[in-house]
């Protein structure tokens, strides 16, 4: 059990916990330096010091994994409605990038595609055409500049098929919320989770008690279409163990595609938790990055109260 659980997003499979954990904390410290906290932030990474606060990662990218692919990525499945899902989250990042990227030629690139597609150009070779359309314009976006084209091509395709199949795959959606489980007890005073990591720290935390406060980094669960109507429970409520909801994200952050979690996720029955989206952060040329993430004063500022005795006696 740890007082702090962290979720990892996409395109993590060939990590581990420990990795993963490895450049988590040290990023998640810095912010609660940065936000003012510095006793704080030497015991939760420079440690092991007495009182320190137990931090876990919650890893589950190995459910992502082909066991006959020497640690290969599983691909989507050869299925219509899987190929119909990935395109549609393709489009989807687009859009986010044709509406709210901050550099004019992404903005301009993305509603390229978006106007091809509205007149049918992209979908004319079969199934999966569309995906990779839609992909091959993301990977020219500055948006995925730091990564090379290369990486940048692999890591959206593996992108659309992890969450593609988190939510079409059971095995997979139960392997990466029992993960999170795991690690939550009545000493866990925070749930940390980015991009798909933030689906899967909200589905599971609708199965515990609480009290936990929820942060989540560069979220996409108010994507319509694709992923907010395939969320458990449905309608989407905040899940009651929340004692506080904090989102944050980059404005150029793609995979957020609403930036106000607020008016899609209310309180539960009797509940008055809902999510508090802070003002738009800048990540700089990784907007999607964890680790950008976590060193945000806002973060840290939340970690530390969320960890006080005033916030959770």
């Amino acid at each position: 059990m740890a007082a702090i659980v962290l979720v990892h997003g996409i395109a993590q499979e060939q990590y581990s916990a420990d990795v993963l954990e490895a450049q988590w904390i040290p990023a998640l410290a810095g912010g609660v330096r940065a936000a003012g906290h510095p006793e704080l932030a030497d015991r939760l990474w420079r440690g092991p010091l007495p009182g320190a606060p137990e931090v876990r990662m919650a890893f589950y990218g190995n459910a992502f994994l082909d066991p006959g692919a020497q640690g290969g990525t599983a691909p989507i499945a050869d299925d219509d409605d899987d190929q119909e899902l990935s395109e549609q989250l393709a489009a989807a990042w687009l859009a986010t990038a044709a509406a709210q990227a901050g550099d004019s030629r992404d903005r301009v690139e993305a509603q390229r595609y978006l106007d091809n597609a509205a007149l049918g150009d992209a979908g004319q070779q079969g199934i999966g055409a569309t995906a990779r359309f839609a992909t091959n314009t993301l990977t020219r976006l500055k948006w995925f500049a730091p990564f090379g084209f290369g990486f940048a091509e692999k890591f959206v395709n593996r992108s659309l098929a992890q969450v593609t199949r988190y939510l079409s795959d059971e095995a997979v959606r139960k392997h990466a919320q029992q993960q999170v489980l795991d690690l939550i007890g009545p000493e866990t005073k925070l749930v940390v989770g980015h991009s798909l990591g933030s689906v899967v720290a909200y589905e599971a935390l609708h199965h515990t008690g609480g009290p936990v406060t929820l942060i989540t980094l560069g979220s996409p669960l108010a994507l319509q279409s694709i992923i907010y109507p395939r969320l458990r429970p449905q309608p989407p409520i905040v899940p009651p163990a929340l004692a506080g909801w904090e989102n944050i994200a980059d404005r150029d952050d793609i995979v957020a595609a609403h930036l106000d979690l607020a008016p899609f996720f209310p309180p539960g029955p009797g509940g008055t938790v809902v999510p508090t989206t802070h003002a738009a952060i800048d990540n700089g040329a990784q907007p999607h990055d964890a680790a950008h993430y976590l060193t945000k004063r806002s973060v840290g500022r939340i970690v530390a109260e969320a960890l006080s005795e005033q916030r959770h006696p």
